[in-house]
């Protein structure tokens, strides 16, 4: 199968879309010399107050450095294509942010992730940086997959970067942002379908093959596997599945306040994410829940797959929907 993208060299691609994004950008971010790290160019409003960095592969955007800005992200690190970071380039960002009030990594659960963050972190604490962390783990699909011990981090990990974007800018201590992060993530939930899988432009082939009439359940970002593959269905029967699945994972409750997230993988139009949306909202209406904050669009994706996730968070502290309605300069948000 030829692939058809819009590229110079596949090498290349992430260090010329990083320089494309920055300097397309140049109020918000700057890039971190020498690296693939970018940071907020607001260097000003970031005085005295903690720093959270956030990363990982590439293949997600504008996941994470859209991200990056006033309000939300202090830094983001881009890897190789589905590729984790090195733990040099997380930690050239730790450096970069670091008010000497310490930093807040926020990582999804992928091995090579947790990995090069926690070694990136070692490194900091010996320049006496503080660092906290948290590992993102919102997906229910599966339990276990291709590159992580438990669950894989996936869209949800955007409610947690603004949550505590928000308490940050508002100047909340290393100690305060790390409490924050562990009462926030059991309370975030994602699962997703695909129609297809993602092409990596350096492999030219896509991660796995579906039929003509094929979907799959559970999908991961990477194009890792879900739970089950069945013929197409339509959007109503798809989210019928996806928000059962949530459901029987946090009891969904019409007296408690819920944010959602349909997220775009890359390559699904607006225009079929709005549908989804619709089932997802007359849904949820049937069940008595309004959501107090919706979010439709490309927050996570992963190259160009066709498919779509949906996030459910509990709003169990009236704080948390404040920050989430919480003002920012980013790319994206």
């Amino acid at each position: 199968m030829f692939m058809k993208k819009i590229i110079n060299d596949p090498h290349d691609v992430v260090p010329e879309m990083v320089d494309g994004l920055v300097r397309s950008y140049p109020s918000i971010l700057e890039q971190v010399p020498d690296t693939l790290a970018m940071v907020r160019a607001d260097k000003d409003s970031m005085k005295g107050k903690v720093g959270i960095v956030s990363g990982g592969g590439s293949g997600h955007e504008p996941t994470h450095a859209g991200f990056v800005g006033k309000g939300m992200l202090s830094g983001a690190v881009a890897g190789q294509v589905f590729t984790s970071p090195t733990p040099d380039q997380i930690y050239a960002a730790i450096k970069a942010v670091d008010q000497g009030k310490g930093v807040f990594l926020v990582v999804k659960n992928y091995s090579g992730d947790v990995m090069n963050f926690d070694m990136a972190k070692d490194m900091a604490e010996m320049d006496d940086i503080e660092v906290r962390r948290i590992v993102v783990d919102d997906d229910i699909a599966v339990k276990d997959s291709l590159y992580t011990q438990g669950r894989r981090g996936v869209a949800g990990t955007i409610f947690m970067h603004k949550v505590l974007g928000a308490a940050a800018q508002e100047g909340a201590s290393l100690d305060d942002l790390e409490k924050l992060a562990n009462a926030v993530l059991p309370n975030i939930k994602t699962i997703a379908v695909a129609l297809s899988a993602a092409t990596v432009p350096e492999a030219g082939k896509p991660g796995f093959e579906l039929a003509e009439d094929e979907i799959e359940f559970g999908v991961g970002i990477h194009s890792e596997p879900g739970y089950r593959r069945e013929k197409l269905r339509p959007s109503k029967e798809l989210v019928e599945e996806l928000l059962g699945k949530l459901d029987d994972e946090m009891h969904l409750d019409p007296n408690k306040q819920y944010a959602m997230l349909v997220n775009g993988m890359g390559a699904t139009p607006l225009m079929e994410q709005y549908i989804f949306a619709h089932d997802t909202l007359d849904q949820l209406k049937a069940k008595n829940i309004t959501p107090a904050f919706t979010k439709v669009g490309n927050y996570m994706t992963s190259i160009d797959m066709a498919g779509i996730s949906l996030t459910l968070f509990e709003l169990a502290d009236p704080a948390w929907l404040k920050a989430l309605n919480y003002p920012v300069e980013t790319v994206a948000w």
